[in-house]
C-alpha cells in the first residue's frame, strides 16, 4: 500500500495508513450509538477488504458508548488487534467495563500513551 485510504463520517474519521495501521478517531464528545458503531465497523471492513490490520481507536474525547454499540464492537471485524487510546480515568473505566463484560474478537488493550499503543500494535 502506498497511500492512506480514508473513510469519513460526522462522528468518526477512519484512515488505513500506508504502513497498514487503521486509525479510528471519534469526534470530541461523541455519544456512540449502535448505528454509529455499525457504520464505523462497516468502514473498517470496507477499507481492509480481505486483509486484517492492527487498529488504534482514539476514544479520548468520547462521551458515551451505548450498550448496543458495545455489542457491535464485540463482533469480529478486519482488525487483527485493537489498541484503545484514552486520556482520562473515565476513559479507562469505559474501556475496562467494555473489556470486562464483552468477549472481544481479537487482542484488545487500553493505553493512555499513543507511543505505547503503537508499539504494542506493531509487536505482532
Amino acid at each position: 500500500m502506498n497511500a492512506n485510504v480514508s473513510g469519513r463520517n460526522t462522528l468518526f474519521d477512519l484512515t488505513l495508513e500506508a504502513e497498514g495501521l487503521l486509525r479510528l478517531t471519534w469526534a470530541r464528545g461523541a455519544s456512540i450509538t449502535e448505528e454509529d458503531a455499525e457504520s464505523a465497523m462497516g468502514e473498517v471492513n470496507r477499507l481492509c477488504g480481505a486483509s486484517r490490520h492492527p487498529m488504534l481507536v482514539d476514544m479520548a474525547t468520547t462521551a458515551e458508548v451505548s450498550r448496543a454499540a458495545r455489542s457491535v464492537f464485540g463482533r469480529p471485524c478486519q482488525a487483527s488487534r485493537i489498541a484503545l487510546l484514552g486520556s482520562s480515568p473515565v476513559d479507562r473505566v469505559l474501556a475496562n467495563f467494555f473489556l470486562g463484560i464483552n468477549k472481544v474478537p481479537c487482542p484488545t488493550k487500553f493505553f493512555t500513551s499513543e507511543r505505547d499503543a503503537l508499539a504494542w500494535l506493531k509487536a505482532t
